[in-house]
């Protein structure tokens, strides 16, 4: 209490020039404190007559006329001074030379530009999503997060088989980017409990999402609430409501092992020869078709390649309307491999992979089980033909990654068949080499909208 009160002393010190603003401030509400006064008097006299008569003021001028003057004069005085008190206060923070009204006039037309910003819809998940995301919303609030579903490990996987819920922690990482006051609920949402029965290694946002569910009656319905809650900017859908399970076949050189689950795929440390979903033909969330149908440009990645950005794309419905929209498109390549994943991968890799699980497919009522079969891949794939146009991967490798990490650094080797056109430009996190750079990122993939819309 007494700092307090030695805080607010010192404001009264002589030269910062608080003092005649404040006295001109209870000067201003003090005359329309009286101007009030006379017109409520006024208002409610009882012999409104015997009192003109009696004031020679009022033989001149009527009371009411005389409130209005001393109202107006008062609201004057008090706009003034707080106008005054407000350059003296934000002077202190603002750049050098800048006024209250050129921040104001930065501001809105920041705002006003972010609402009419493009459309875009980012399909992914992880931390790769996260973070572009984390930069898109300083250029629009027009932003869809497209987030895959078959995340089954630590805290999600557990909720997911305990209640049945959609895994909330790639929605949770979106929510946070998207956040107004990310570096609080960042904080909130990421913490984790490390100790009490039945809430050990859970995190705060898994718990909120999924508590959300619960109150709201589903997990759609969680997103929305939790997203107007938090204020955040842009919206945040699943790519299926259906309980899908990724699985991997991969190479053990004599034969093909099937992994079930998508934490499992990185940890076997085989190269992976693809994934599909189990069931095998899930069906879209319909706002997530109509949010590419609706786009002004669609992002696939950065992400996990076949954990996180390959899962949506096989949800048939979201490939087709990816295909069907004639807007901009392109695919955001990792800075680094990912161990289990993409060891030694290059971005031309990162490209082909996409490729071979988003074929043209002629006939989707073959069982996944037969899938491998030579026959069966020859009868449901007839072209290879890219997805995207446009890649957009780091040419900055001058900063090592830590060798414990077992990483690589993506190099970007341009396809030799002109298949995309590759665009190689500084994209790294100079503290975390192995990840993208929010600010970057989004400042270069808006540039290259820029230039083809």
């Amino acid at each position: 209490m007494f700092a307090s009160l030695k805080s607010t002393v010192r404001l009264l010190r002589p030269g910062l020039g608080l003092k005649r603003w404040l006295a001109s401030l209870l000067i201003g509400l003090i005359i329309l404190g009286l101007g009030i006064g006379l017109f409520l008097g006024e208002l409610y006299a009882e012999n409104r007559q015997l009192r003109l008569a009696n004031t020679p003021i009022g033989h001149i001028w009527p009371f009411w006329l005389i409130a209005g003057i001393l109202c107006l004069v008062g609201i004057g005085i008090v706009s003034f001074s707080i106008y005054q008190l407000n350059m003296i206060v934000l002077g202190t923070f603002l750049p050098e030379r800048a006024t209250v009204a050129y921040v104001a006039k930065q501001v809105y037309h920041r705002q006003r530009r972010r609402r009419q910003g493009p459309k875009v819809v980012a399909i992914g998940g992880g931390t790769g999503l996260s973070v572009l995301l984390r930069g898109l919303k300083h250029h629009t609030d027009n932003i869809t997060a497209i987030v895959t579903v078959a995340d089954d490990g630590g805290s999600s996987g557990v909720l997911r088989r305990a209640l049945g819920v959609l895994p909330p922690g790639d929605f949770r990482n979106c929510i946070s980017a998207l956040a107004d006051d990310e570096a609080l609920i960042t904080q909130l949402f990421q913490y984790r409990f490390r100790s009490g029965q039945g809430l050990e290694g859970h995190s705060f946002g898994n718990l909120f999402i999924t508590a959300m569910a619960e109150v709201t009656g589903s997990f759609e319905k969680a997103l929305y609430e939790s997203g107007r809650v938090l204020a955040i900017r842009g919206n945040i859908l699943p790519s299926t409501l259906e309980d899908v399970t990724l699985f991997a076949e991969l190479d053990e050189g004599v034969r093909t092992r099937k992994v079930k689950g998508e934490s499992a795929i990185p940890e076997s440390k085989l190269p992976i020869e693809r994934v599909y979903l189990q069931p095998d033909e899930p069906r879209a969330f319909p706002p997530t078709i109509q949010a590419i149908l609706d786009a002004d440009i669609i992002v696939v990645g950065p992400g996990s390649l076949y954990t996180s950005v390959i899962p949506n794309l096989l949800v048939i419905e979201i490939l087709e309307a990816i295909r069907t929209s004639p807007v901009p498109k392109i695919y955001i390549c990792n800075v680094a491999t990912q161990p289990g994943e993409t060891d030694n991968y290059t971005v031309d890799d990162h490209v082909k992979a996409i490729e071979a699980h988003t074929s043209i497919i002629e006939n989707t009522s073959a069982n996944n089980s037969d899938y491998s079969t030579e026959s069966n891949v020859a009868h449901r794939r007839t072209s290879h033909a890219n997805l995207f146009k446009y890649v957009l991967a780091n040419c900055n490798l001058t900063h090592s990654i830590p060798a414990f990490m077992n990483l690589q650094s993506v190099f970007p080797i341009p396809p030799a068949d002109n298949r995309y056109t590759i665009i190689k430009v500084d994209l790294v996190d100079e503290q975390h080499p192995w990840r993208h750079d929010s600010a970057k990122l989004a400042d270069e993939l808006m540039a290259w909208y820029a230039t083809v819309k």
